[in-house]
């Protein structure tokens, strides 16, 4: 078996009025926020797709589904701490991940310490660990019109010696 897995993970969420904005765990004050089943993360949904797929899971609606009432309004920092708890079972650990959050407003470099420090957090890893960066869509698009944000995450897995 190979020792190292990569996944590579992506979501996108229109942004709403009367939500909150949550990004990798993190409150960030504005007047929209992210819609989705769950609390709209895209940051961490993005990342837990990259761990899943990294260890050969599947993608986050198989365990999280939309249609299940369980997780409405769910934290999406929780369910990534039940997708590393997986990632672990199956023998894997973190190498690292890089983060690549796209978004035309608010501006959210005031929030990456915090971002990364929460992300660092949950996956049990140094923040060195961690690369977590912001970008815009230089106006072009829906994402660049401000509807919605989109994130990208890649995920090295390290087989775990026994």
């Amino acid at each position: 078996m190979v020792p190292y897995r990569v996944g590579l993970g992506y979501d996108i969420h229109p942004l709403v009025e009367g939500r909150r904005l949550v990004l990798g765990g993190v409150l960030i004050p504005f007047e929209r926020g992210l819609l989705g089943h769950s609390d709209g993360d895209v940051v961490c949904h993005a990342l837990m797709d990259s761990l899943l797929g990294a260890c050969g899971l599947g993608d986050i609606g198989e365990f999280f589904p939309p249609q299940d009432p369980k997780w409405r309004d769910a934290e999406s920092i929780r369910l990534l701490e039940d997708v590393v708890v997986r990632v672990r079972e199956k023998g894997w650990d973190i190498g690292n991940v890089d983060v690549m959050l796209v978004a035309e407003k608010p501006r959210i470099a005031p929030f990456v310490a915090r971002i990364r420090e929460s992300l660092a957090r949950v996956l049990g890893v140094p923040e060195e660990q961690v690369g977590f960066k912001v970008t815009t869509n230089e106006g072009l698009g829906s994402i660049g019109r401000g509807e919605g944000m989109c994130c990208f995450a890649v995920s090295l897995l390290v087989q775990r010696k026994p």
